[in-house]
């Protein structure tokens, strides 16, 4: 079983990793800009391989045009963990609740190739 790690999207407020972390510690939050993570600006598709290549779960607030890069992925062959579309409509606690939930109850597997839009219930 693969633990789930998460790649938060750049345009995702940093609050969120700084609120996952705080309940969970041991769990992987990544964001795009850090250190070893594609650089601010980086295309969507290329984050998307990036997430392929390095096992996380994309959390993104991308909606519009995530779908439509993902079937683009995928019709090439590809591959991807999994994506996590944030809800407009949730708030900031019912997100971290939600993502704690999956991170602490699901294999990374149980999402590969899918785009969910949060929440999952």
């Amino acid at each position: 079983m693969k633990t789930i790690r998460y790649l938060l999207d750049e345009n995702v407020d940093p609050l969120f990793r700084t609120q996952l972390l705080r309940h969970a510690p041991e769990m992987i939050v990544w964001r795009i800009g850090d250190p070893t993570t594609p650089p601010r600006g980086t295309p969507d598709p290329d984050i998307l391989e990036w997430c392929r290549a390095n096992s996380f779960i994309l959390v993104t607030n991308n909606r519009k045009s995530m779908p439509q890069h993902l079937q683009a992925h995928l019709a090439a062959g590809q591959h991807v963990p999994g994506i996590f579309a944030l809800s407009p409509n949730m708030s900031v606690s019912e997100i971290i609740e939600e993502l704690i939930l999956i991170w602490s109850a699901a294999d990374i597997e149980a999402y590969q190739d899918q785009l969910l839009y949060l929440p999952l219930i």
